[in-house]
């Protein structure tokens, strides 16, 4: 007759299985200690980043660039765009929002805003230069335009360094080739031009500041016809002429 004996369990091998299932349970616990730090650390900074006052804005650490000779851009609407956004965390804060913010300012042509840690914003403004001015529409005073006859402001009297522009109301064409005529010149001419007038796009006049008048014709070939009109102003031709007609600039006329 066959007689079964009991298996024989080593104490060891239960020791061993018996650590074994500490060491995992205390894995386990360790993993999740160390998972509930990571969200309360992640948390920690999340509140400091987004809504605490560690990182947020301080309006009167605004840097305002300005680029653009005669600019007419108020820096106070800048600042008032700013001020509205005054102690919001910089990493929450809507720079695009602000940007087209800014762009809505008089005068402003383009604009780049960007934070600077870890309570500033520094907004780099492109500014619509002003080329000349016009007698303001039913009021006093003249509106600065740019050259693509945007207004970029007003004014009670007209800059001396600007030109004063005269074309027939809501004739935009016109309009267009005066200012045409007027950024191309070069800086020592357009500094002696006192006034600018045309009928038509193809009749624009201006008075120099000394009384003498020169009939451009179109805004074609402005280049050709600024260095003529130099060279006629540095000779004695043009002494005490009235009108020098550079419409045809390769056959000028003085009377």
């Amino acid at each position: 007759m066959a007689i079964r004996v009991p298996p024989v369990v080593s104490t060891t091998s239960a020791a061993r299985f018996e650590e074994r299932a500490r060491m995992r349970r205390t894995l386990a616990r360790r993993q999740a200690v160390g998972l509930a730090g990571a969200v309360v650390v992640l948390g920690a900074l999340a509140w400091v980043l987004f809504f605490s006052p560690v990182l947020a804005l301080d309006a009167r650490e605004l840097t305002i660039e300005i680029e653009g000779a005669n600019s007419v851009v108020a820096a106070d609407e800048v600042r008032a765009v700013v001020q509205a956004r005054d102690e919001t965390p910089l990493p929450r804060l809507d720079t695009g929002a602000i940007r087209q913010d800014v762009l809505d300012v008089p005068g402003v042509r383009d604009v780049a805003v960007s934070r600077d840690w870890p309570h500033g914003l520094t907004i780099t403004i492109v500014a619509r230069e002003p080329v000349a001015a016009v007698p303001a529409d039913g009021r006093k005073g003249f509106t600065l335009l740019d050259v693509a006859g945007v207004q970029v402001g007003h004014v009670a009297k007209a800059p001396e360094s600007l030109p004063v522009v005269d074309v027939p109301a809501g004739d935009a064409r016109t309009l267009g080739a005066v200012l045409d005529v007027v950024e191309q010149l070069p800086a020592p001419l357009a500094a002696r031009v006192g006034s600018v007038s045309a009928q038509t796009q193809d009749t624009v006049s201006m008075k120099l500041r000394g009384g003498l008048r020169v009939d451009w014709g179109s805004s074609a070939q402005t280049p050709l016809k600024a260095a003529v009109l130099t060279t006629l102003l540095g000779s004695d031709a043009v002494e005490g002429a009235k009108v020098v007609d550079v419409s045809a600039p390769r056959m000028p006329i003085i009377e």
